[in-house]
């Protein structure tokens, strides 16, 4: 875990905070080599063999940005935004708002393997 994204959830209002360490516990349930750390400053990035996902705080709701490369089947509905993005799509997550936990792990598994293919490694165990 890496403490700059500790600091960055802290800083946030507490009902952004439980999302952000939501998605940050299911990206790592995902896959435990995920990887932390910090781009454009300030904003959070999990990675492993590539980006997976970031996340920003906003006004009202947090964003989940996915970097699939707009390859991920979304058969829960849960990107709301990005749709035609070539590069990432995103989730946008208000308060009070339940996460679709298990669809939410099954993209980021899925994203993990395909920077695995374009970076030609296999799963790490």
């Amino acid at each position: 875990m890496d403490t700059r994204i500790d600091d960055y959830i802290a800083g946030l209002p507490e009902w952004q905070q439980d999302i952000c360490r939501e998605v940050r516990r299911l990206v790592h349930e995902a896959d435990p080599g995920v990887e932390e750390t910090i781009k454009f400053t300030n904003r959070p990035y999990f990675v492993l063999d590539g980006n997976i996902c970031a996340l920003l705080g906003t006004k009202d709701h947090v964003n989940v940005m996915l970097y699939d490369k707009a390859s991920v089947p979304d058969p829960h509905n849960i990107i709301t935004s990005g749709h035609g993005n070539k590069t990432a799509r995103m989730i946008s997550v208000y308060r009070d708002q339940p996460i679709n936990a298990p669809a939410l792990v099954e993209m980021f598994r899925h994203i993990i393997a395909a920077n695995r293919r374009r970076k030609g490694v296999g799963p790490r165990r």
